[in-house]
């Protein structure tokens, strides 16, 4: 059996990594164009946070009490701990684990 990757294929993901970087580049340009006061310093420092939560709360809605007690436990963990590597797995642990028990 031959991996063969089409044309139509590679031209497809040329073309997203061309918008992609052409994406990024006005972005930096853009904030450039900006001047930072304190309150929008303040909304780009919560931007991640608010970018997090809309790809987090269709899961938990979605998956029920199972991926709500894991991201409120990764929540816990990361501000007594401060690592997200320690959370992250354990987040993943016990959703697998209460999966596993539903």
């Amino acid at each position: 059996m031959t991996n063969v990757v089409s044309l139509g294929a590679l031209l497809a993901i040329a073309a997203m990594a061309g918008v992609t970087l052409l994406t990024r580049l006005a972005g930096h340009w853009m904030m450039g164009q900006v001047t930072l006061t304190p309150r929008i310093r303040r909304m780009l420092e919560a931007l991640p946070g608010s970018v997090v939560a809309a790809l987090v709360m269709p899961v938990m809605v979605k998956e029920g009490l199972p991926a709500i007690i894991a991201v409120v436990a990764v929540a816990l963990l990361m501000i007594w701990r401060r690592n997200e590597f320690l959370a992250l797995a354990c987040g993943i642990a016990i959703a697998a684990g209460l999966r596993a028990l539903y």
